[in-house]
């Protein structure tokens, strides 16, 4: 495991705590920096699979990452 992939997964569980809280407490603007934030996690941890394992890529996926 890499570190984009733990602090990917750390943003989304803090991501996922913070849409919940919100949710809760009624503040539209905390769930949605918390959705926000999730999301962003959710794309670093897959930026950190990708960088793990390169192969599990599709060829469109590697031409636009290497381009």
């Amino acid at each position: 495991m890499n570190k984009d992939q733990v602090k990917g997964h750390l943003k989304e569980a803090t991501g996922k705590v913070k849409e919940v809280a919100g949710k809760l407490v009624g503040n539209d603007e905390l769930e949605l920096k918390g959705k926000i934030e999730k999301t962003g996690g959710k794309a670093q941890a897959t930026y950190g699979n990708l960088k793990e394992d390169p192969e599990s890529m599709s060829s469109p996926q590697k031409t636009i990452l290497t381009h």
